[in-house]
């Protein structure tokens, strides 16, 4: 009997439910969220298992390669397709999810995900943690900006390495805005050093890694996006073709199309956020800084023609369709020619 598993996982427990090829429940149960735990557990079924699923999330990496490593076929499920199957359910709860999994499984009404590579998810933990201390540091700054508009003062445009002496500049004399704002300054001064730290560390990654420095010969295209696409993509054999990771990465125009309604919106927005806010943040550097390329010339005659912003959008989806094409031939971004089969 051939026996399909669905993996509800949370952070203590996960929720397993077992249905048979027929559709009919063999066993549920409850353990902890543990690979040799989930292993134990089902090595003691009674049955062939064709497939064990569990939907992307936190911990479902970990427990991919924790179960992969003994041989058990197990598929990470596209989150936002198992969560709109799960909403026709009325009544929630981790069982029934777990059951709901096990039933796309069977049904085989899924999005296999590809679970990334131990290395890509350290690149992506470097990557996180750079963006949690450098927003933690423009909250606080925010907040200190905030802070004085209260008293009628106002910070106002200016440099980074200034601000720290401006905030003191506008709280002398006033012992409680002092003791309010000298915390918080030395509070940023800590978070602008582990920044700095971070940024090297990225920069040493990129310079390392010879997939990056290829990556990185596009105008526009640093350190940090060129190892968000790497570690992204993970793999570019997984696409057979240049020109889906731009469907990938959510960055074309959704439908919505049922008998005589047929409407186009924006972008679909699916995929790694992380990527494609990187993406258009090179197409804007490109479009807006970047030297002139046959590639910044046809966004910008784009922009003329539909607008500035539907062209940033056009870039950055080309920008990933070009980045994997020179990732899987092996070859620089050539700025001098015109390449009108790029994307």
């Amino acid at each position: 009997m051939r026996l399909f598993i669905g993996l509800d996982v949370s952070l203590a427990k996960t929720a397993i439910c077992v249905i048979s090829e027929h559709g009919q429940i063999v066993k549920e149960a409850q353990v902890a969220s543990e690979p040799d735990a989930l292993v134990t557990w089902v090595g003691e079924l009674d049955g062939s298992i064709a497939a064990i699923g569990l939907e992307a999330g936190p911990l479902s990496q970990w427990l991919h390669h924790g179960l992969t490593n003994t041989g058990l076929d197990v598929v990470l499920m596209e989150t936002r397709q198992v969560k709109g199957a799960l909403k026709a359910m009325p009544i929630k709860t981790d069982r029934r999810d777990a059951e709901g999994i096990a039933r796309l499984l069977h049904l085989g009404w899924f999005r296999p995900v590809h679970c990334k590579s131990i290395s890509a998810q350290e690149v992506r933990a470097v990557l996180g943690a750079r963006r949690a201390v450098q927003q933690s540091m423009i909250a606080l700054e925010l907040s200190l900006r905030g802070l004085l508009r209260n008293f009628g003062l106002k910070v106002g445009t200016i440099s980074r390495g200034r601000f720290e002496l401006r905030i003191r500049e506008l709280a002398v004399g006033n012992p409680m805005l002092e003791a309010a704002v000298e915390p918080m300054l030395r509070a940023r001064s800590s978070l602008r050093h582990e920044l700095a730290g971070l940024e090297r560390r990225v920069r040493q990654l990129a310079q390392d890694d010879p997939v990056c420095r290829r990556l990185m010969s596009m105008p526009g295209i640093g350190a940090v996006v060129a190892l968000t696409f790497r570690s992204a993509i993970d793999d570019p054999a997984r696409f057979t073709s240049s020109k889906k990771v731009g469907p990938w990465v959510g960055l074309t125009p959704s439908r919505n199309q049922s008998g005589e309604r047929d409407v186009s919106g924006g972008i679909t927005k699916a995929g790694d956020v992380t990527l494609r806010r990187a993406l258009c943040q090179a197409a804007t550097v490109m479009m807006h800084r970047g030297r002139s390329t046959w590639l910044r010339t046809w966004a910008a005659q784009i922009a003329r023609r539909r607008g500035g912003k539907r062209a940033m959008v056009a870039l950055a989806r080309r920008i990933g369709v070009i980045l994997h094409r020179m990732w899987v031939d092996d070859t620089d971004f050539r700025s001098e020619i015109n390449a009108p089969n790029a994307a």
